[in-house]
């Protein structure tokens, strides 16, 4: 990679190519580059919500790597109003709903406040997944005075900031022709709550400059933002206001007191301007027309004298069925519960192989297993410069960072190898270490599985339906040993002869596979003939029976090394 801010000729290019170059474009040759993410903290930061986080990631590692000056600056909006109690909390939590999210209490009881208790699980998995960032509260940057001079420059020039947003107000989501009608709700909603921090958007009144106000302070009394702005005097900068809960009648001054902030449209390109942004991705729902982003360009160079940052525009991600994740409808999978049977690089992987404005689907079902066996292989063929292009380039960008390469096995056991025996050992790691090293992956001690073997075993344990485990018989099949045919006792009689005592995987597969052959007065070498290849299936099929009552399993071989010879010669009534 070269450095000095420029991808070297004959590299691959890919989106985090492009939006590194856009970056320094911004930003200037040889100067800091600001990448940006922000997120309310109102509730489980799922795996849509990742998006936000890891995009501007991915651009800053480029950066790094170029050995351009960088910084991933992210915003916490833990300032943003409380707006409803989700399910499982109690219906009295209702009495906070206008609060700011970090002054809403933690109904767990586990951290200070509703916002730390959401912000918590995402920083610890961001620190596993290798992301690191700046961290800003916009609590503390509110209420320590950081943007006092920004707040009475956007209420002095409020009657412009007014013109801008009139001008969008109007205008209605297109969504793009390939979204759905899911997301076409989404986004309406999206400018709707938008609209609700400004006003009424149909009101039509001479109070319509105030009640439009671009600040929004929170009661004295009562702490919720359920005020309306009465008057406000650009001599002594102090707002007088009236709220609709408590019924409290009060003033605030904007030169000296610290409690409010400006409603979403102007903060964000204020905090534009103010951090000196050069790159910040966002949802396809603000940058609909009319959305925060289009207001956005204009009120930051019109009033704040900055430039709209360079962007990625990125698409929603779905989870099994789910149309679009919905951090305020609960019961979406989090960083956390991917992490749980992922591994970090491979987490990493499903968001920088694709463009961000591909939408995709997570799916923690059988598909686990295919993924695993493409990560590995990709891999593999990472591993030889002579096959580089865009899809080696996104493992690499994947599995490290500029600080170096993220946590992975030392000895990486095919997952569906760990994930079938974790099934049948129920998921003892000291035999599952025994049976692997049997099958081919020798190994000094389970921590050379690690963290491969825990996902397995918590995948198998969590995400593989009850049906499709796999139950081992406690004691033979009397009535099935009883109703044998002369092939069946004639299999059974060769598989138990040449079943070794102290198998390992190429012996005991040799006699799964081999035991048809002999019967037929073929070798264990032999190709099998197209009879033999019939007698394997129906063999199959009655070891399946007589060892897990059923008609399939696991691999066969795998089955017979976790269960071991002794209990497999019970099941089998020898």
């Amino acid at each position: 990679m070269a450095r000095g801010g420029r991808q070297r000729q004959g590299d691959p290019v890919d989106w985090v190519t492009r939006a590194a170059d856009d970056a320094v474009r911004h930003a200037g040759e040889g100067n800091l580059v600001t990448v940006a993410s922000g997120a309310s903290p109102s509730g489980p930061i799922h795996l849509g919500n990742l998006r936000e986080f890891i995009t501007p990631h991915f651009v800053a590692e480029e950066l790094r790597r170029r050995g351009v000056p960088v910084r991933h600056l992210h915003s916490w909006d833990d300032f943003d109003r409380f707006r409803k109690v989700p399910a499982g909390v109690p219906a009295e939590w209702a009495d906070h709903i206008g609060r700011p999210l970090s002054s809403v209490p933690d109904p767990w009881e586990c951290h200070a406040s509703w916002a730390e208790h959401f912000k918590a699980p995402l920083q610890e998995s961001l620190r596993e997944l290798g992301v690191e960032m700046e961290e800003i509260s916009q609590t503390e940057m509110y209420t320590a005075g950081a943007y006092r001079e920004q707040v009475l420059l956007a209420v002095s020039r409020r009657d412009e900031i007014e013109a801008v947003l009139a001008q969008h107000r109007t205008k209605k989501v297109a969504p793009a022709d390939d979204a759905s009608a899911q997301e076409a709700a989404d986004l309406a909603d999206s400018v709707a709550n938008e609209d609700d921090e400004e006003g009424d958007p149909t009101a039509a009144s001479s109070a319509d400059a105030i009640a439009r106000f671009p600040y929004r302070p929170y009661c004295r009394q009562c702490g919720r933002d359920t005020v309306t702005t009465t008057a406000y005097d650009d001599a002594t900068t102090t707002l007088s206001y009236t709220c609709s809960s408590c019924g409290f009648e009060g003033t605030t001054d904007l030169s000296t007191d610290t409690d409010g902030k400006l409603v979403w449209k102007v903060d964000w390109p204020m905090r534009w301007a103010y951090e000196k942004v050069n790159f910040e991705p966002a949802g396809r729902d603000h940058m609909t027309p009319g959305s925060s982003y289009t207001v956005g360009t204009e009120l930051v160079s019109s009033i704040f004298d900055w430039r709209a940052p360079a962007r990625v525009i990125y698409a929603f991600v779905g989870f099994a069925g789910v149309q679009k994740m919905s951090s305020s409808a609960g019961g979406v999978p989090t960083a956390t519960d991917a992490l749980r049977i992922l591994e970090s690089p491979m987490l990493r992987w499903l968001y920088v192989r694709r463009a961000p404005t591909q939408a995709f689907d997570i799916d923690f079902g059988a598909s686990v297993v295919r993924l695993y066996d493409e990560w590995d292989a990709l891999g593999r063929k990472a591993a030889d410069p002579a096959k580089a292009d865009v899809a080696t380039l996104a493992w690499h960008r994947a599995a490290e960072t500029a600080a170096g390469p993220l946590p992975a096995s030392p000895v990486p056991v095919p997952f569906r190898t760990l994930s079938s025996v974790a099934d049948v050992t129920a998921g003892s790691a000291e035999l599952i270490s025994r049976i692997v090293e049997s099958a081919g992956f020798p190994h000094d001690s389970v921590a050379d599985l690690e963290p491969r073997l825990s996902k397995a075993m918590q995948w198998t344990a969590e995400h593989v339906p009850a049906d499709e485990r796999t139950t081992v018989r406690e004691t033979p099949d009397a009535d099935r040993l009883a109703a044998l045919t002369e092939d069946e006792e004639l299999w059974l009689r060769i598989f138990l002869d040449r079943l070794p005592s102290e198998p390992d995987l190429d012996s005991v597969t040799a006699v799964v596979y081999g035991t048809p052959k002999v019967a037929r007065g073929l070798g264990f070498d032999d190709a099998p003939t197209d009879q033999v290849k019939a007698d394997q299936k129906d063999f199959f099929r009655l070891l399946y029976n007589l060892l897990v009552d059923a008609d399939r399993g696991p691999r066969l071989p795998t089955l017979v090394l976790a269960l071991g010879p002794a209990k497999v010669r019970q099941l089998l009534g020898a």
